[in-house]
């Protein structure tokens, strides 16, 4: 029996939310992922094609997201801030945010007392996931008033956390350390995953990589075929700036493995790597050589592409059985 106090707090009805994924989403696959019944999150490159430099452009393409997800569903949905001490880009966002009435936000990043103050003076959501998590950090997320905190494995996908602390550790530990819902994120890849999070003191789930293999993503379908045809023995991990990185097997991914085998710098891989354009080109253009595809260890039980419903419902099973008792 899964309990969880997520749904009530975010309007949803299963405490299922999507990451953000880059360059992965779009208002469509957005809606979809609400109309399915869990939280859709417009990550920071939502429905673009090419990178642009200018705060202001960032934000209004974000508003032309937003108000196509609206187009499609009635439901809630989040966007993502990523903070830095910079605020420069964020601070737009913010703005469309709560001039477009946004109901949650993602913050990946440093804590800023500022902004979750104004956040929650609009009456906006506030789902907290740092990069790394720690139960200090976690716990003055609580404090400054964040409603769900995402308690993240070395498992997941993406930029890994900088401590090798898997998520079926990490899970109890943060969830021991605050009285906030916590979400287990990493290496989550069908219902066991779930279930396993749950009994750890998870009420939710927050997830990535099971989502790119949908009809709705707008991956390149080459990649979604790539990942359901790989394993998690197949992924390859590499050091890099901030942490650590893995990707699926192709020509950069194996220069990048292969730097790190020769104990090349961290800052050295990482200008190799070209982080985001080359994440770009390999996952939503489809060049699996000339970029990479970055997913987490939760991949191997992905066996076909199917809809976004469909995976939520077969993530979400438990919980449609203890709401149906």
């Amino acid at each position: 029996m899964m309990k969880s106090r997520i749904p009530e707090i975010l309007n949803i009805e299963k405490p299922i939310v999507q990451g953000p994924m880059s360059w992965l989403t779009n208002g469509e696959f957005v809606a979809a992922v609400s109309e399915a019944g869990g939280l859709g999150i417009l990550g920071p490159n939502a429905g673009q094609t090419e990178a642009t430099s200018s705060p202001i452009e960032t934000a209004e393409r974000m508003r032309t997201e937003i108000k196509k997800v609206k187009a499609l569903t009635n439901k809630p949905f989040a966007t993502t801030l990523i903070v830095s001490f910079d605020m420069t880009f964020t601070g737009p966002i913010i703005d469309v945010v709560i001039e477009e009435k946004v109901p949650v936000v993602l913050i990946n990043g440093v804590l800023d007392e500022d902004l979750f103050k104004k956040l929650k003076d609009h009456h906006i959501k506030i789902i907290f996931r740092p990069m790394t998590p720690t139960m200090a950090d976690a716990q003055a997320a609580e404090k400054m008033g964040s409603d769900i905190y995402v308690a993240t494995g070395f498992d997941e996908g993406g930029t890994v956390p900088d401590r090798v602390i898997g998520t079926f550790s990490i899970v109890p530990m943060i969830a021991d350390a605050v009285q906030i819902p916590v979400m287990a994120a990493g290496g989550i890849g069908d219902v066991r995953g779930v279930r396993a999070a749950f009994a750890l003191g998870a009420e939710g789930v927050f997830v990535g990589s099971v989502l790119i293999p949908t009809k709705e993503n707008p991956a390149a379908e080459n990649v979604k075929q790539y990942i359901v045809d790989s394993s998690a023995e197949d992924l390859l991990l590499f050091r890099t700036t901030p942490s650590y990185y893995r990707s699926l097997p192709g020509k950069l991914a194996y220069e990048l493995k292969s730097m790190h085998d020769d104990m090349r710098t961290s800052d050295e891989i990482a200008k190799h790597m070209q982080g985001g354009r080359n994440m770009k080109i390999g996952m939503l253009d489809g060049d699996t050589e000339t970029g990479f595809v970055s997913v987490g260890t939760g991949i191997t039980p992905i066996k076909s592409i199917r809809t976004v419903k469909e995976v939520i419902d077969d993530l979400m099973q438990d919980f449609y059985k203890e709401k149906r008792n």
